[in-house]
């Protein structure tokens, strides 16, 4: 039998004729913490109603009773019974799926490659990462998404509702082949509630970023990003020289889970000695097996004497705590620790449902009280909230350099009551990472995480893309101006280092950061290689949303733009429809992100290059406009180094013509209101 015989004879039957037998739970894997039932009795039997339309009536009977037990026990119809089983799910070969349309068969791969065991945070509940970033609300539209993908042609469009797959409709060749959409609401039904019960009634979902958009390359996603920020970090706040990595350095955060993962490998390869804490033990165990974090240990006072030793010795290394995150920072506060650099990666979009857990309870019982007594855990999270930043604020105090991830810390601190805001409530105590370092140093200048996903599954596909963007990158450095010199030079580091990091989980996928003509000059360069056999089959691009245009998220990707339009969507909406007529193969537009849901709007795409001309036009259009649509609306906003990029982008593109801001002299503003 050939190896991907299983999968080529099931991935594409979508709802099987006959029952499968019923689930059995699993605990090698990960499982979401069980919640209770958000709906009332009505919207219980409308819940009930929606999931068995999935499926032929005579199977009702059976599947009734059942997932009404789903419901009631997770909160949730996640269609347990119809998980494939047949079939290993993760990133196979593009030459092992069964299609019409090779860039279909592309998303079947990414698709698989979010829900792998070695990947998603909840595989078995189609959760990504994040706590609740889900690919699919179930597993019915699991199976009847990769049948569409199967079947479809290249004049076809796949739709795709919050993970339900609305069907196939006529296009065209030039169209994307999948449009994907994930909790858009009307704005008035768009509060944390309303998601809880549209979700629990099957009719939308949180898809996060990169989860319901198909393009989660595992923790290296955010490796990369994170490890720009701690350089940069350094340089702003330590005054570290430009050349110089954080040796003798101390980083504390929190969260070794999904996206949070990566802080601990990001702080090595910056050169720093961390701690990284992480309530949940199988999540840190599971990092530390993969070899993404270095140490390990339940002891508070032996993490932080193990970070000082390193510090002492000017050693690079990383600590797992396995406890909370409380507990660490208010006892580096009893001991008087001075820790240079510190933030949070908690899931704090999601502090209801285990995506943050309260100091005072163990990991296992705060789990059973999140269905037991939701009350009570959220009345001990905000409690937790308040000494959480307390002790920051203390250590802070002693000298600490302290910023808001984006992951709604300081949102959900201030709402816990914390003492977070400045002196006339106007913003936070501290700068969120994008206003004083992600912002002005990267998306100002168009920087952002372009990504790429070897579609052979082969190592020497992706040493032979590595080589390709080394050489890019070496070429910009000689003739980049000077404004983006050092980011090329950080990027040019990172990557002729990647492989020696070991970060691959999943698909052969590698990330950078690279400004309109670097992502460019890189996609071409792959387009060649794929059309002269240097690689062996199609590559798959990509970005995190959490880019340079792709979303607006007042308190991340949007909050160093201080015209007042930061809480405003059209960029991202812009991005999202200008990615899909200019060449993308899938577009995406998300309610949420890593900030919460109702607290942002972003936008995705993916691209297949397939070594053609005609991809090469798609390259010049798509990805130019991608990052430009950004650095222009960051450029209406004032923001200088974004004035300078759009107006060197014009120079080198004349049918590229931006509206540029002229500056009021604030004192004629101020004069002129009196």
């Amino acid at each position: 039998m050939g190896e991907w015989d299983e999968l080529r004879r099931h991935v594409g039957e979508g709802i099987p004729e006959e029952l499968p037998l019923p689930p059995l739970f699993d605990d090698t894997v990960a499982h979401a913490p069980t919640s209770p039932s958000a709906l009332d009795p009505l919207e219980e039997q409308l819940a009930l109603s929606n999931a068995l339309r999935y499926f032929p009536t005579h199977q009702h009977k059976i599947l009734a009773t059942e997932f009404a037990t789903e419901l009631r026990k997770h909160g949730r119809i996640r269609m347990l019974r119809f998980r494939p089983t047949e079939y290993a799910m993760k990133a196979h070969p593009i030459s092992a799926y069964p299609c019409r349309s090779r860039e279909a068969a592309a998303v079947m791969l990414m698709i698989q490659n979010n829900l792998d065991p070695n990947v998603a945070q909840y595989p078995h509940e189609l959760i990504t990462y994040g706590g609740n970033g889900a690919v699919f609300q179930n597993w019915a539209q699991y199976r009847l998404t990769m049948q569409y993908l199967s079947e479809m042609t290249d004049s076809q469009t796949l739709v795709m509702y919050s993970g339900h797959p609305l069907g196939l409709f006529p296009s065209h060749t030039n169209a994307p082949r999948v449009v994907i959409t994930n909790g858009l609401m009307v704005p008035n039904y768009s509060k944390n509630d309303d998601y809880e019960r549209g979700n629990a009634m099957g009719i939308t979902q949180y898809g996060q970023m990169t989860a319901g958009s198909y393009m989660y390359i595992g923790p290296q996603g955010i490796v990369h990003g994170t490890t720009i920020t701690l350089l940069n970090a350094a340089r702003i706040y330590l005054k570290r020289s430009a050349d110089q990595r954080l040796s003798g350095t101390t980083f504390v955060s929190s969260g070794l889970g999904g996206m949070s993962g990566a802080q601990a490998k990001a702080a090595v390869i910056a050169g720093a000695a961390c701690i990284i804490a992480e309530i949940d033990p199988d999540a840190a165990t599971k990092r530390y097996n993969q070899g993404w974090i270095a140490q390990i240990t339940h002891d508070v006072d032996e993490a932080i004497d193990r970070m000082l030793q390193a510090k002492r010795e000017a050693k690079a290394t990383s600590i797992g705590f396995v406890g909370n995150v409380v507990d660490l920072w208010e006892r580096l506060d009893e001991r008087e620790i001075h820790v240079d650099l510190g933030s949070d990666q908690t899931s704090l979009h999601n502090p209801w449902k285990g995506g943050y857990y309260p100091t005072g309870v163990g990991f296992l019982e705060a789990r059973k009280m999140i269905a037991a007594s939701p009350e009570k855990f959220a009345k001990l999270v905000r409690a937790s909230l308040v000494r959480h930043a307390d002790a920051i604020s203390r250590m802070s105090k002693r000298g600490m350099a302290f910023w808001d991830y984006g992951n709604a810390f300081l949102l959900e601190a201030s709402r816990a009551g914390a003492d977070v805001m400045n002196a006339d409530g106007t913003k936070f105590s501290y700068p969120s990472y994008v206003e004083d370092i992600m912002g002005p140093m990267c998306f100002d200048h168009g920087f952002g995480p372009f990504r790429w996903i070897c579609s052979s599954a082969s190592e020497s596909d992706l040493d032979t893309t590595d080589a390709i963007a080394t050489g890019v990158l070496t070429s910009m450095a000689k003739t980049c101006s000077p404004e983006i010199k050092q980011q090329v030079l950080d990027n040019l580091l990172w990557i002729s280092e990647a492989k020696t990091h070991k970060m691959v989980v999943g698909s052969k996928a590698r990330i950078l950061y690279a400004d309109a003509e670097g992502r460019r000059e890189i996609a071409l360069a792959f387009n060649d290689a794929i059309n002269d056999g240097r690689i062996s089959a199609p590559i798959i691009l990509g970005r995190d949303h959490h880019d340079v245009g792709g979303t607006d998220s007042p308190y991340r990707e949007t909050a160093n733009i201080r015209d007042g339009s930061m809480f405003t969507a059209d960029m991202s909406v812009h991005n999202f429809v200008g990615d899909a007529f200019r060449g993308a193969t899938w577009v995406c537009l998300h309610n949420g992100g890593g900030v919460g849901w109702g607290e942002a709007i972003n936008g995705g795409f993916g691209m297949v290059l397939d070594g053609t001309d005609k991809c090469e036009e798609r390259i010049q259009l798509m990805l130019g406009w991608d990052v430009n649509n950004g650095v222009a609306r960051r450029a209406w906003a004032r923001n200088q180094g974004a004035l300078f990029t759009i107006q060197q982008a014009m120079l080198k593109d004349s049918e590229l013509k931006v509206t540029l801001p002229h500056p009021a002299d604030a004192s004629l503003v101020e004069s002129a209101l009196k």
